[in-house]
């Protein structure tokens, strides 16, 4: 029930993304991106919506036979919107150890600055815009 707001929009229904200039957004999302950030560097996980950024661990070849244990920032596309959207992707299992949090508004609001009500809704509205490209089958670039 709660991804089918992702998977049910009608782009017309963007009215916050409307009223802010691409500056506004980049600077919502470059805040956003600074959370997860902060988030992953202490090992925590970020569930957004439509899937979670973590870190996993894996083995760096270094050398001959030489393997150097280091972390790999992912997202992890959720269940449901690969099931929906019959999307292939590459298993990266987020151990289940890894305490997962959502994102939190108040704390990025306070530190972009910006008013929380509207970043909040500049992510909600961005995170639906993404989850249409992928019902529509537009190719998307995210970048974090």
């Amino acid at each position: 029930a709660k991804m089918m707001k992702y998977v049910l929009l009608k782009p017309e229904e963007l009215p916050t993304l409307k009223k802010l200039t691409t500056s506004e957004i980049c600077k919502v999302w470059a805040g956003t991106s600074q959370y997860i950030w902060r988030q992953l560097l202490q090992k925590r996980a970020v569930e957004i919506g439509v899937g979670t950024f973590a870190l996993i661990p894996m083995c760096a070849t270094v050398g001959e036979n030489k393997g150097l244990p280091v972390e790999r920032p992912v997202f992890q596309l959720c269940k449901y919107m690969k099931k929906y959207y019959r999307i292939k992707c590459a298993k990266s299992i987020i151990p289940d150890e890894t305490p997962c949090i959502q994102l939190d508004f108040e704390q990025i609001a306070t530190d972009i600055p910006f008013h929380q009500e509207i970043m909040e809704w500049c992510i909600r509205e961005t995170l639906l815009l993404f989850a249409a490209a992928l019902r529509d089958k537009k190719e998307v670039e995210f970048s974090f």
